[in-house]
């Protein structure tokens, strides 16, 4: 065989550019609440925190801004948007939906590699969470960690998609709600759910892990509503 020959059997790479590379870079920021709304990025200390000139970094802000979960102001400034309560109350309802879905078939189709990795996220975010001085933000993070690693056993891709740009609004929110008010971690609602949830995938339970999932999201929503902390309009 000769070397045109083999090359042409390669697998062809998908093409990525700096821009994509950005894109997930600050998309993960956002979706694992390490960004709150109202908080300000700049293009430049943006680019020299990811070694990349300004242009990728601009690219990959102009999309999220298509997304909605950034907004730029007329002096170039970007920053993480505010949510009305309406909207938040919307987009919890729109989870419940959606994340219902892929945790059900999740609970369904799940193998026992999903499951030892479901196992691993669940034990990280309760060791945080019952620490003496458990980290707010990494917090807020181990815990879409375990989310999604339950919809990566649901086995379907573009509902993965879907869920993935709900939380790029999502997380921002429930990151200022625990700067706020963080005796929402210490009061144990997620442990208790994400233990049920846990549970119910273990023995192909897809309707109690749903439930599970439902419940998790319907009491952080609620607790965040009540303290007043989004918008009215």
């Amino acid at each position: 065989m000769n070397s045109t020959a083999a090359l042409a059997e390669l697998p062809q790479l998908e093409r990525r550019t700096l821009s994509d590379t950005v894109y997930e870079a600050l998309s993960d920021l956002l979706a694992s609440g390490r960004l709150a709304p109202g908080d300000r990025l700049s293009l430049r200390q943006s680019a020299a925190a990811l070694g990349v000139s300004v242009m990728p970094v601009r690219e990959a802000v102009s999309r999220l801004a298509a997304d909605g979960v950034l907004e730029v102001a007329p002096n170039r400034m970007i920053r993480v948007p505010f949510m009305s309560a309406a909207a938040f109350r919307a987009l919890a309802e729109t989870r419940i939906a959606v994340e219902g879905i892929a945790v059900a078939r999740a609970a369904e189709r799940r193998t026992e590699v999903d499951l030892a990795a479901i196992r691993r996220a669940e034990a990280a975010f309760r060791a945080e969470a019952e620490a003496a001085r458990p980290d707010r933000a990494r917090a807020v993070q181990l815990n879409r960690d375990l989310h999604f690693a339950i919809y990566d056993a649901c086995g379907l891709p573009p509902l993965q998609e879907i869920i993935a740009r709900l939380w790029l609004k999502a997380g921002p929110v429930i990151n200022l709600d625990l700067r706020a008010h963080p005796e929402r971690l210490l009061q144990g609602f997620a442990l208790r759910r994400h233990a049920e949830a846990l549970a119910a995938i273990e023995v192909r339970d897809s309707a109690a892990a749903s439930a599970a999932i439902a419940a998790d999201i319907r009491e952080a929503a609620e607790f965040i509503m009540s303290r007043g902390g989004l918008r009215d309009a």
